[in-house]
């Protein structure tokens, strides 16, 4: 069986792999979309489905007011003592001197069911994890700590302690037990114990282009640990030719056949037209995906197979494949729940702001905040998941004020998308527009020349073309003549390598909003929206 990379495609980052018997389940960073935790789960390693958004709940998870990019970093998920258990990180300050990281955990039963209450466990740092030592029967926790002193490198070192289950907190000494090598800015720490030994994983280099996986052991599990005769274990910096860059942070997993695989973070650039191979080394709009290499083993020390370097293709364990069935590229919002698939920024939205239940198979929109609001957005996308796709929407809005607006927008952050929307002109009555922010800078490319449209409130057709790296709007008002609109806008400017010159780690989104500044809260009916890749 032949696996092809990546296994996870679109924003789906920094991924934590468990087996729970013949099941494997993989946990990626969401930040400051709404659920928290993306989980995946697969029987062959090869066919993953999305099963699980488990941070669900506000008492779980309050992004309200969280910067882009803050909000959920690095959750590593593991399965012990007939429960899963998730560590996870809200992470309220991104900028300057500090990182204000608070670090929980939560365990359940079953992958998709309630998950209880978050423990605190601490706030020194980030990327935390949760290793149950085979060895000794205790849990330990570790996370990198972040020094804001003036002088001193941020990335302090990996702490350890244990951690009491029963009395639900972190009990005995703190010790540094890792401060990483000379490629620096070590963190995503997680331990495995193997033949004798301490395992200490952690991610180097950030998450750029540089980024890569570096192993240490040791006989103690606080260390010394003694580094990797050939680290790094992965890495894409050396091979710039190569399809899977960015590739660092990940996780080990052991099947039930005896092989062991490592899942690790990657990126996929768009194809370069006149840009020099280097410089800029590239643009991912699809953001950090998860990618999956063999591993195997030699004087105690894994090796990926086919060299420290991502491969395109693998092949997968000795186990029968098992395909998932594929989701309908239509959604008619005929249930009374979202699909996984779509996700809010930073809080649950209630009934008075999204609703599929006011008027069956529509979602309903109440406008809300502008698109650069960290508080309350009206707005439900979904990642952008292939470098070829369309997306589809139709509206009926009727808006009475320039302050009220809903659409199609594709979205970065609250400082980076484009928005076809049906707004109201004071002289042309309901019109379309284009509302465009770039790195905070605003413009409106159509000027005058907006789309004026029936004034009944009836029904206007969106539509999004993309296509590696270029986008383009159109719009129908039957559903069956559709006309371009706007510019032709670039996909790299989606990208966490754009952002204000890099250092956010997202991906591009593409969904619905609905704004009304104006307080009256307007509602937006959206009919259904397609996401169809091409092939």
């Amino acid at each position: 069986m032949k696996i092809q990379n990546p296994i996870l495609t679109g924003f789906n980052p920094d991924p934590s792999i468990c087996r729970a018997g013949d099941d494997y389940y993989i946990a990626t960073s969401t930040f400051e979309w709404f659920p928290g935790v993306s989980i995946h789960h697969s029987k062959d390693l090869k066919n993953w489905e999305l099963v699980s958004r488990p941070l669900n709940r506000k008492s779980m998870l309050d992004m309200k007011g969280n910067p882009n990019s803050g909000g959920v970093w690095a959750p590593q998920i593991s399965y012990h003592d007939g429960l899963f258990w998730l560590i996870y990180s809200d992470i309220k300050v991104t900028d300057g001197q500090w990182k204000d990281a608070h670090n929980y955990l939560t365990t359940c039963e079953t992958i998709d069911g309630e998950w209880s209450e978050p423990i605190h466990m601490n706030s020194s740092g980030f990327d935390p994890s949760l290793f149950h030592d085979p060895n000794t029967g205790k849990k330990h926790f570790v996370n990198m700590v972040w020094d804001h002193r003036q002088g001193h490198h941020n990335f302090y070192g990996i702490v350890l302690q244990e951690y009491d289950h029963d009395k639900r907190k972190l009990v005995g000494e703190e010790k540094i037990i890792f401060k990483g090598t000379d490629v620096k800015l070590t963190e995503a720490p997680h331990l495995y114990y193997m033949n004798g030994y301490y395992y200490l994983l952690t991610a180097e280099g950030g998450t750029k282009f540089d980024h890569q996986a570096t192993i240490a052991r040791s006989k103690q599990i606080d260390g010394p640990y003694e580094v990797h005769p050939d680290n790094p274990v992965i890495s894409s910096w050396a091979h710039p030719r190569i399809t899977l860059q960015k590739a660092g942070h990940g996780s080990f997993v052991k099947t039930q056949t005896d092989e062991w695989f490592f899942v690790h973070l990657t990126g996929r650039v768009l194809p370069k037209e006149s840009e020099p191979l280097l410089d800029p080394r590239g643009f991912c709009p699809l953001g950090r995906e998860t990618a999956i290499q063999q591993v195997e083993w030699h004087n105690d020390w894994p090796y990926i197979v086919g060299g420290n370097y991502p491969q395109d293709e693998i092949e997968g364990p000795n186990i029968d494949e098992q395909p998932v069935q594929q989701k309908p590229v239509k959604d008619d919002f005929d249930s009374e729940t979202l699909s996984l698939d779509f996700q809010s920024l930073r809080i649950p939205l209630g009934e008075d702001i999204v609703s599929l239940k006011e008027r069956p198979g529509h979602l309903r929109l109440y406008g809300r905040e502008s698109l650069t609001s960290l508080f309350t957005q009206a707005l439900i996308a979904r990642r952008w998941q292939d470098f070829q796709f369309t997306a589809e929407t139709k509206v009926e809005f009727d808006p009475k004020h320039f302050q009220q607006a809903a659409g199609m927008v594709n979205y970065y952050n609250t400082e980076n998308w484009t928005y076809l929307n049906v707004t109201h002109h004071e002289e042309k009555g309901r019109v379309l527009d284009i509302m465009v922010l770039d790195n905070e800078d605003f413009s409106q490319p159509l000027k005058d020349q907006e789309v004026v449209l029936p004034q009944d409130g009836s029904a206007v057709y969106l539509r999004v073309e993309v296509d590696y790296n270029t986008y383009q709007y159109s719009y129908s008002l039957d559903g069956k003549t559709w006309n371009e609109i706007g510019p032709v806008f670039e996909s790299y400017k989606l990208s966490d390598d754009y952002i204000k010159g890099g250092g956010f780690f997202t991906g591009a989104f593409v969904g619905m909003a609905a704004q009304d500044t104006s307080v009256k809260k307007q509602p937006a009916d959206f009919d259904y929206f397609i996401y169809d890749p091409k092939a």
